[in-house]
């Protein structure tokens, strides 16, 4: 009889698999804002093109950007004279 050595990455794929779900809304905004600044870490990136929707993302990427731009027009609007 031979026995078949544990691999610890097949394990681990197997856990993995197991959360098949989609990111939350909150996982979802964390992922785009740690984008925009460049910070995505890989194994979040790999989830979300796993297991994340593409229009969830552009969704909250277009939101991003116009939350982000408000905030600029909002800050220069007060701090210039009028």
């Amino acid at each position: 009889m031979t026995k078949k050595k544990h691999d610890i990455s097949n394990n681990k794929e197997s856990i993995d698999s197991k959360d098949d779900k989609a990111p939350t809304l909150k996982q979802t905004m964390a992922s785009v804002g740690s984008a925009m600044i460049g910070i995505q870490s890989n194994k979040n990136r790999e989830r979300d093109f796993s297991q994340g929707k593409f229009s969830h993302f552009v969704i909250a990427g277009v939101l991003a950007v116009v939350l982000f731009i408000s905030a600029l027009v909002l800050v220069v609007s007060l701090v210039l004279p009028d």
